[in-house]
């Protein structure tokens, strides 16, 4: 296994609240790491201080680029540097192109790894290449025969499918998802629980998420890292989190 996610001491303060206090941790490229807390727990801050939103008041992010190189020091990077270095993050609450199609949405996502920026939905679908590229990622999540829909049009599920699409667009070395069956209902949380460990399976892209569904983390986690009160209490396979009494403690019985 390859380390290609590392923080160290890495704190973020707000007046004289810790909200992430001194978290080091190693993602593994063969994992699929859940971070899981109690409300408050600093799981939030701590992915805007990874994807680069916010800037860390202690420690250092480090992140393995695309191309397979050492670590890299992302610390204070802003989020599209970061982006281009390999990282990607699918929010909770939709943030595609409602008013572009499926394709259209996924040409977006290619083209934005390249120079070009001025009308980027005219030269997108000029070029055939970014067509093709954008028609393998729609197949991989599953929404063949909707490329032409707008995505106003879609399912709260499929909407988001192509989130996570989006973030796959750019070729990331991990993808952090945000709440990724939020609002879903069971067939489609299993539908997305399943993208997931397909899309890990068949492809290089190491996934992070943060999710409140304790079956959804105990379904499809390799690793289990637990926040309370921005601390790392917990890191384990989801059996010996499980089985932690802090991690009790801190859930106080509720999702537990």
């Amino acid at each position: 296994m390859t380390t290609v996610l590392e923080t160290e001491d890495l704190e973020r303060q707000f007046g004289k609240l810790m909200a992430v206090d001194g978290v080091s941790v190693s993602i593994d490229s063969d994992d699929v790491t859940s971070i899981i807390g109690p409300n408050g727990a600093g799981k939030t801050t701590f992915y805007n201080l990874l994807s680069g939103r916010l800037d860390p008041t202690g420690g250092s992010v480090k992140l393995r680029p695309r191309d397979g190189t050492e670590l890299v020091d992302v610390t204070g990077q802003t989020p599209y540097e970061i982006n281009r270095l390999g990282l990607s993050r699918a929010f909770q609450i939709n943030n595609v192109f409602e008013g572009l199609s499926v394709i259209d949405n996924l040409r977006v996502a290619r083209i934005s790894r390249t120079d070009r920026s001025l009308n980027l939905s005219d030269i997108a679908r000029s070029d055939p290449e970014l067509s093709e590229e954008a028609r393998e990622i729609i197949e991989m999540v599953n929404l063949e025969g909707l490329e032409q829909t707008k995505c106003a049009n879609l399912s709260h599920g499929d909407k988001r499918k192509v989130e996570v699409a989006l973030a796959l667009g750019t070729d990331p070395t991990v993808v952090l998802l945000d709440e990724p069956t939020a609002g879903m209902n069971a067939t489609e949380t299993e539908r997305m629980v399943n993208l997931v460990e397909e899309i890990n399976e068949q492809t290089d892209t190491t996934f992070v998420l943060t999710e409140h569904d304790m079956e959804v983390v105990l379904g499809i986690s390799d690793r289990v890292l637990v926040l309370d009160n921005g601390a790392l209490i917990a890191d384990g396979t989801p059996d010996e989190v499980m089985a932690d009494e802090r991690v009790r403690e801190a859930y106080l019985g509720g999702e537990l």
